[in-house]
């Protein structure tokens, strides 16, 4: 698994979403989470992350908000060289299969549906460490 001081970027217009998102993370053994409503905020952060020399390592993110939605937030971040390789998962009510495909061409790493839960989450963290670290095992 990634390390427990691994920061994590977390972006979804609701409060609340966030917070479940930061509660399953936090009983994962993760607490460094950074939070935004909104993909141009998001976007705005991981630059202001890379100034602070404190970047950002695991990015979770809504598909549908303001400004910019998260499937544009997804390919901002793919065509930048400082972010293209941040581990990417969508986590969405998009269940579309079309909207996974899409996600998937783009760059994504995992997509999870909403309604989620612990071990879902913990199951694509882990998939997720195993495609960026090919060389080591999830224990």
């Amino acid at each position: 698994m990634f390390k427990p001081e691994t920061r994590f970027l977390i972006v979804d217009d609701f409060a609340t979403m966030r917070k479940a998102i930061k509660t399953t993370l936090r009983s994962l053994g993760y607490s460094n989470f950074i939070e935004a409503a909104d993909g141009k905020h998001a976007f705005d952060l991981l630059a202001e992350q890379v100034e602070l020399n404190q970047p950002i390592e695991f990015i979770f993110s809504d598909w549908t908000m303001p400004k910019v939605s998260g499937i544009e937030f997804l390919k901002q971040c793919k065509m930048s060289d400082k972010f293209k390789d941040i581990p990417f998962v969508m986590l969405t009510a998009e269940s579309e299969q079309k909207h996974i495909v899409e996600a998937l061409k783009a760059g994504v790493s995992e997509y999870i549906v909403k309604p989620f839960n612990p071990n879902l989450m913990k199951s694509k963290i882990e998939k997720v460490y195993t495609k960026f670290n090919p060389e080591n095992k999830v224990a």
